[in-house]
């Protein structure tokens, strides 16, 4: 990972020292586009540029001990737009797995990925593969790339299974539970999120992680991917730790609970 600097060291202990980092964080990278417009360039472009606050993310991350980042990289829906920013956008994904896979192993991050990848080029998956492959034992950081994804796609895929299991009698109704209907989602070996940040100014899911985002604390950064860096990272951490999460029940409960979890 880059050195870190005097002033980011002395924030990241303070955000450790202030509250609970979250261990599972969810980003919906959102405006690209709009970034490269609103500066005259490519929709490419910005794509690139949003791949620099990629690192930075994943590296921020891992140094204050968040243990799952899953980031938003291509939707089922995005398979609509023009065929040949797809294309554009599917060579980036290549170049940037090859670029990036050996400093997410030095830096001790696994790679994994959650989607319907058969859908995704050959070429692609090959590379996506192999990155996973290399960083497979690794165990500082998983990173989790959602490609050709949405939250609906994966609740009607678990859906379909759960059914198969049924007809073929490996599943009883009655123990067909919220626990184990997760089993069924291809997120089942990741914890939900503890904080969803988007970028870009939108209120909305975009359809991601549907089931899994219930209880997510949400936070909504204006400023566009790009230009979404550390710095900001802190800011949804910052916001989150005042947050209390009381999974409907009242404050006086969630204490009760937190003290009867902790004896």
């Amino acid at each position: 990972m880059n050195k870190i600097s005097h002033s980011d060291s002395d924030i990241q202990a303070k955000l450790k020292k202030s509250g609970e980092i979250p261990s599972h964080i969810a980003i919906i990278m959102d405006g690209n586009g709009r970034w490269a417009k609103s500066k005259g360039k490519s929709r490419y472009a910005g794509h690139k540029e949003g791949v620099n606050s990629v690192r930075d993310i994943v590296e921020a991350s891992a140094e204050l001990g968040v243990n799952f980042l899953t980031l938003y990289t291509f939707s089922t829906e995005n398979w609509r737009r023009p065929k040949s920013e797809v294309d554009l956008l599917m060579k980036l994904l290549i170049s940037t797995l090859r670029k990036e896979t050996d400093r997410l192993h030095r830096n001790n991050v696994k790679l994994i990925s959650t989607g319907n990848l058969n859908s995704l080029p050959e070429k692609v998956r090959d590379q996506l593969n192999e990155a996973m492959r290399i960083t497979k034992d690794n165990d500082k950081m998983t990173l989790n790339l959602a490609l050709s994804y949405s939250g609906r796609w994966d609740i009607l895929n678990a859906v379909k299974n759960v059914c198969n299991d049924y007809l073929n009698g490996n599943l009883h109704i009655d123990n067909l539970t919220e626990e184990t209907f997760s089993s069924y989602l291809v997120t089942k070996n990741i914890p939900d999120p503890d904080l969803m940040i988007r970028t870009g100014g939108d209120f909305r899911i975009s359809n991601f992680l549907l089931w899994q985002v219930a209880y997510s604390e949400i936070y909504i950064e204006s400023d566009y991917w790009p230009d979404f860096k550390r710095n900001k990272l802190y800011e949804a951490i910052s916001e989150y730790q005042k947050r209390e999460r009381r999974y409907g029940m009242v404050s006086e409960q969630l204490i009760n609970h937190k003290v009867t979890r902790k004896v």
